[in-house]
């Protein structure tokens, strides 16, 4: 097989294997009423349950990164990539609130590793390539979510339960994903088995405080896209007073904002740079909370949606930004861990930061945090990724990527 031929197909094996992996995350989330009304679990019981996975799917993060660095992110897909879909059944199978903490823990489990590994081998096959490609891999992974909702929506009306839909979902995603890693590539200089006659090169030495930059701005990134994920629709609803059918859909133009220009982000990617994609990312980002905090006050639903399309834009990229210098620096799968590690917990953390203030305050000067965080993003963005560029390996310490003009 031609190296070309071998570069489409790893790279259409990652993408399915993204989908596949927001299929299972949005299947989840749609089953969510589901599972409370059969367990009868309350508020408390179910929020409980949503914070033992994240808080475990964090700790496995890191697991997974150590193991990716000696067995090859490919390896580590191939081997658990399956087996993270397949826990799924767990918690739709969970016969109780203790069992269901069980099952959720074991759940964690899985996020964890799929996401370590399908953003490492992401990393790598971006470098094979020679240009940024990252972006549109987690484009398809908000499509397959939104899939996953569309598909739970249609297996209730007509008359499937939704243990059966989960049932379902986990067994189809366990098997797409077995195909869809198969054609996944090891790095260069390693044979599919993970070693190689000569020992590798050794990885690039990021230094603490670069990833420590990196960490705070892969948090802060999350903690702008939780404003929306969690409050969106509230401050439609709260703060402008938005008809019942309105309010619902100030979360849907952000997200359809975020998923459009992850996909087509790639080629605005190469042409900026990484520094000044963050500088507008993160400006853009925050413009369009500007423009929401402002709705309160005059222009109402339109100008808070228009504010949310922009928000959305430029969120889009900044994950995929971080990803793609960690590997132009040479970075580890560990170093990748630290970023998915990053998410999780300003996924965790935003919702209660952004609550408590609102609380006290409102929700408008709540959103104010992510609002500073974008444009914190714009600035201190650019001026890590000149750091972390200054610690890219030589050229002759790299395997050259293959296949680039593919």
């Amino acid at each position: 097989m031609s190296d070309q031929l071998a570069l489409r197909r790893a790279r259409l094996g990652l993408h399915g294997a993204f989908a596949t992996s927001g299929l299972v995350m949005g299947a989840w989330a749609a089953s969510l009423p589901g599972v409370d009304a059969r367990l009868d679990l309350g508020e408390a019981r179910l929020g409980t349950v949503l914070l033992l996975i994240q808080l475990v799917g964090l700790a496995s993060m890191a697991l997974a990164g150590r193991i990716a660095d000696r067995i090859t992110s490919r390896r580590l897909l191939l081997w658990t990539g399956p087996a993270t879909q397949l826990v799924l059944i767990a918690p739709a199978l969970a016969p109780n609130y203790a069992t269901l903490l069980a099952a959720a823990a074991l759940y964690g489990v899985g996020v964890g590793f799929i996401e370590v590994g399908i953003n490492a081998h992401s990393v790598e096959l971006e470098q094979r390539f020679g240009r940024p490609i990252i972006s549109a891999f987690h484009g398809l992974w908000s499509l397959g979510s939104a899939a996953a909702g569309a598909l739970t929506s249609l297996g209730l009306v007509l008359g499937f339960g939704n243990q059966a839909i989960l049932i379902a979902v986990a067994l189809a995603a366990t098997a797409l994903m077995a195909a869809t890693t198969r054609p996944l590539l090891p790095p260069p200089g390693r044979d599919a088995g993970g070693s190689s006659g000569a020992p590798a090169a050794p990885a690039a030495k990021i230094g603490a405080v670069l990833l420590g930059a990196l960490f705070l701005l892969g948090l802060g990134g999350h903690l702008v896209e939780s404003g929306a994920i969690d409050w969106a629709n509230l401050h439609a609803a709260n703060v402008l007073h938005a008809d019942d059918a309105l309010a619902p859909l100030s979360y849907t133009v952000f997200a359809a904002a975020m998923t459009v220009f992850r996909l087509l982000g790639d080629p605005v990617r190469a042409r900026l740079g990484p520094g000044r994609t963050l500088l507008w990312a993160g400006a853009l980002a925050a413009a369009g909370y500007a423009m929401v905090l402002a709705s309160g006050a005059a222009g109402g639903l339109p100008l808070a949606w228009a504010g949310w399309v922009l928000a959305g834009t430029g969120i889009a990229v900044m994950v995929p930004v971080l990803f793609s210098a960690i590997g132009q620096a040479g970075g580890t799968p560990s170093n990748v861990a630290l970023i998915s590690m990053s998410g999780s917990a300003g996924l965790l953390v935003g919702p209660a930061a952004i609550g408590f203030l609102s609380e006290g305050t409102s929700l408008t000067v709540g959103l104010l945090v992510p609002a500073a965080l974008a444009a914190f993003i714009a600035v201190g963005g650019p001026a890590t990724m000149r750091r972390l560029a200054r610690r890219t390996p030589h050229p002759a310490q790299v395997a050259p990527p293959t296949g680039a003009h593919v």
